[in-house]
């Protein structure tokens, strides 16, 4: 679903729902974000929520696993750890079942690598395969991080480079070179488990993370909850191989020209900052990293902390001003 027609069936739930939502939801309908948060008790609340999409890649194995990690990376966006997961299937008939046998392991061990584990699931028949899963997590109720945060003066993080959506699409029209699905098929397994466990131990204002809507589709949502403004800038920003190259034969998903029909109204673009680039700002990103807001002291920690863990991470932007993003060389 695009972001104009998901805003749409949130704003008609706002009218259609009560407004005031149960004492334990500490995150709801009432203020979207990554995943639901319920509280149990003072020193625990559950996160969910749930991701399911079409194959991005040929291989079966590799596809459970992205979208596996995908799926878990909303529970990492608010600050918590994966605990159990369930199997959401759409499967056609007459497909050969050892398929989904490959589709399953993919995403069982990689929820295995986060520490949780896949408990059953759901499987329907459809003319198309879908993958996903309904994710189950724990969470501090004091320690949740949410879209809302960022300050005015905090630096913006991003965990994983960017290009997925964009390769991923050259690949489905064979314009991809195989070195770049490898790179990128890499990444989108990638967890963003200790990216999110360090941002909550180096005091992380904010926290999303990059699928769907883009990178600036995302930002924007940091920017809007928070009420504070974003400069991003473009030379910070760090590409898959291959991304910029696919760009430049517009290999472009069809959900990026949705992305930048709705953010585009907020978005205020250098004029030297050519179209292809524009066009990769909006790209969807499949099982993209973390963007997080820190004080500038905290990122700092935070960036150390990942390279003593082996993790990747670049600070690309600053937020000051009023609400909006402004997107400099």
């Amino acid at each position: 679903m695009g972001p104009e027609a998901l805003a749409h069936v949130l704003r008609r739930l706002h009218e259609e729902l009560p407004s005031r939502p149960h004492p334990a939801v500490l995150v709801g309908l009432e203020a979207p974000d990554d995943a639901a948060v319920y509280q149990l008790d003072e020193e625990t609340a559950l996160v969910q929520s749930v991701d399911f999409f079409p194959p991005v890649v040929d291989d079966p194995y590799a596809y459970g696993a992205i979208a596996a990690a995908n799926a878990m990376s909303d529970i990492y966006a608010m600050g918590g750890e994966v605990r159990f997961a369930l199997n959401l299937v759409a499967f056609p008939e007459g497909l050969d079942p050892e398929i989904l046998v490959r589709i399953l392991k993919g995403a069982a061990e990689k929820v295995r690598e986060a520490g949780g584990v896949v408990l059953g699931g759901h499987t329907v028949s459809d003319r198309e395969p879908k993958f996903g899963l309904a994710v189950t997590g724990i969470v501090h109720p004091q320690r949740i991080l949410r879209k809302s945060g960022a300050r005015l003066g905090d630096v913006l993080v991003l965990t994983k480079p960017l290009g997925s959506g964009v390769i991923t699409t050259a690949l489905k029209r064979d314009m991809a070179r195989p070195e770049e699905v490898e790179e990128a098929m890499a990444w989108m397994m990638r967890l963003n488990k200790t990216a999110a466990r360090l941002a909550v131990k180096s005091n992380a204002h904010a926290a999303t993370d990059v699928t769907g809507f883009g990178l600036l589709g995302h930002a924007w949502e940091m920017v809007e909850a928070s009420g504070v403004g974003l400069t991003l800038e473009v030379g910070r920003l760090p590409w898959m191989r291959g991304a910029q190259r696919c760009a430049e034969a517009e290999t472009f998903a069809g959900g990026l020209w949705r992305n930048r029909d709705f953010y585009r109204p907020h978005v205020a673009l250098d004029p030297s900052i050519d179209e292809r680039t524009e066009a990769l700002l909006y790209d969807p990103q499949t099982s993209g990293g973390l963007l997080l807001a820190f004080a500038p002291p905290d990122a700092d920690a935070f960036l150390a902390r990942m390279a003593e863990a082996g993790e990747p991470a670049w600070v690309i932007g600053r937020f000051e001003g009023e609400p909006g993003i402004r997107v400099i060389p």
